[in-house]
């Protein structure tokens, strides 16, 4: 498999963008975990579903727009929706989670009104549902380059912050952190690493990448920084093992990445039953 990915550049791209993907996936989904947003990666991957899907029927029926990267509409409408979520928990402050499916909702529509008038599924479409080895591009990679850049650059300046907010978002507000413009912008970042991932994992399964890996890493870390180091391990072990299967075996790479996530999530789960009955009693 090696001499195949020196030899095949959508190879290259697909296993360069699934390392990056693996690690910022996870790297942000400890922060998501923690507080208790894990749904709203379900909700943005479907409002991302319904920006892949529009793109897709505007480039059937306008020819300009063929060569256009799905993506780009993709990456438009999560943020947009990121956004969306934010204006509506801040309208219901005291249903703040209604806001998660009424944007699901909205991304499930518009997805099934954009896949029925372009007539159906397409193979373009499939791909983005579920990923695709061969269907990452280098101008893909650059994409997916760039928003991880991105997510370095907001952990970087903004770490402190995120801590603090993700434990205790009263004190954080009461000691003068800016909490709305840092919460907005943690939402902006989540809708490009969703959209980012989506070519390697699929829509309907970016979710998975973000929140399995930070679950299996909470069985067995000791500390925030431990559950972020298992977490990037964990997510790159799935990652690397998932591509690998989904090549020899012809396969989705979204389903086999979940699939490895699920069985390293058991078994943090087995080896921690495993030492509780092996430390005697006392």
């Amino acid at each position: 498999m090696i001499d195949s990915i020196f030899r095949y550049e959508f190879l290259q791209n697909a296993f360069a963008s699934g390392l990056i993907i693996g690690v910022i996936a996870p790297l942000l989904g400890v922060f998501i975990v923690v507080r208790r947003l894990s749904l709203i990666a379900d909700a943005l991957s479907h409002v991302t579903l319904a920006g892949i899907a529009g793109s897709l029927y505007l480039s059937q029926s306008i020819s300009a727009l063929g060569l256009l990267n799905p993506l780009y509409l993709g990456i438009t409408a999560s943020v947009t929706g990121s956004l969306f979520i934010e204006r509506l928990r801040r309208l219901y402050k005291h249903y703040e989670e209604l806001a998660i499916p009424i944007i699901m909702s909205a991304g499930l529509g518009f997805g099934a009104i954009f896949i029925s008038l372009a007539e159906g599924f397409s193979s373009d479409l499939f791909s983005y549902l579920f990923g695709s080895v061969s269907a990452v591009s280098r101008q893909d990679l650059w994409i997916v380059l760039i928003i991880a850049l991105v997510v370095v650059l907001f952990l970087s300046f903004f770490f402190k912050e995120l801590f603090v907010l993700s434990f205790d978002e009263e004190y954080a507000k009461a000691s003068g952190l800016p909490a709305k413009w840092i919460h907005v912008l943690f939402m902006i970042v989540t809708a490009l690493v969703i959209a980012g991932s989506m070519r390697i994992v699929g829509i309907l399964l970016v979710s998975s990448l973000i929140t399995l890996p930070v679950a299996a890493a909470m069985r067995i870390s000791k500390s925030f920084k431990q559950a972020i180091i298992f977490s990037i391990v964990f997510g790159e072990l799935a990652v690397i093992v998932g591509l690998a299967s989904a090549f020899y075996l012809n396969i989705a790479p979204g389903g086999t990445i979940v699939v490895v996530s699920i069985i390293i999530l058991l078994l943090t789960i087995l080896s921690k039953k495993w030492t509780k009955k092996g430390v005697p009693a006392q």
